[in-house]
């Protein structure tokens, strides 16, 4: 079984290096393929910097998982998401883990984090998917992170082996509290908005600012709320699928064009 590891804050960002170790731990094969630099709030975009081969990627060293080969990639998570699931770093990964994120992804904000764009890309290519969240990472808060994302993963990987994880999206959020401190995980929803982080470019520098819901307080049940009480998150987020509905009057011939050589829509 093969676990890939990515991100969106870049390959030497401190979350990626956790995240990895613990997936290290696993004894499952690891594979660790990250943007070359910081790519938040890219969503599920696919961009990359390509060369004569391809697309730029430079082999790197990872002492957090020793043995692991590691990528960084001059793409888009998403992309790197499509890659792998194509064999571009080896044999295509049975799950993806992306973060651990500097920076919490919550409510339906996580439309546009490439943390979670990463695990979406995994999920439609039927590769289940977890995206891990720290929210706001401080040094001496780390170890709650990690404790949090090893428990995730080891129900994960079992579920995994045994053909038990669909191909969905489950979206983790930790809060920036000491260990002892942890509630513990629960199961919530998505907030109206909640928060992500962006990339904002000034006529100086670029920097990753963080998105978050600033009206309303969210719903007490949401995950925004839980994870601002001290409680780690879990959401079954889906990557984006048609839904059954009803078009009347919409689909079918349509008049006014060559619709009797080319139909343009058809229905039932």
């Amino acid at each position: 079984m093969r676990i890939l590891v990515t991100n969106d804050d870049g390959i030497e960002a401190g979350g990626i290096a956790e995240l990895a170790a613990i997936a290290a731990d696993t004894g499952w094969d690891v594979v660790v393929a990250a943007p070359s630099g910081e790519r938040s709030g890219s969503a599920a975009a696919l961009s990359a910097v390509e060369s004569d081969a391809g697309v730029l990627t430079d082999p790197v060293e990872f002492s957090a998982a020793p043995g692991a080969a590691a990528f960084g990639v001059h793409a888009s998570p998403a992309l790197i998401s499509v890659l792998a699931s194509a064999g571009t770093f080896g044999p295509p990964p049975d799950l993806m883990i992306s973060g651990i994120n500097h920076g919490p992804n919550t409510g339906t904000a996580v439309l546009h984090s490439g943390t979670v764009g990463a695990a979406f890309t995994a999920a439609i290519r039927g590769v289940p998917a977890i995206a891990f969240s720290f929210a706001p990472p401080a040094p001496d808060t780390w170890k709650t992170a990690v404790i949090v994302a090893r428990h995730v993963l080891h129900w994960a990987t079992q579920k995994a082996a045994s053909g038990q994880l669909s191909p969905v999206v489950l979206n983790v959020n930790i809060p920036d509290v000491p260990a002892e401190e942890l509630r513990g995980l629960r199961s919530a929803h998505l907030a109206m908005f909640g928060a992500a982080q962006a990339q904002v470019t000034t006529p100086d520098a670029t920097e990753t600012v963080t998105m978050s819901q600033t009206a309303a307080e969210p719903d007490p049940t949401s995950d925004a709320a839980l994870l601002a009480a001290g409680w780690a998150t879990v959401t079954p987020v889906m990557a984006p699928c048609e839904i059954a509905a009803d078009l009347p009057g919409l689909t079918g011939s349509l008049t006014g064009g060559r619709t009797d050589s080319v139909p343009i829509l058809s229905g039932d």
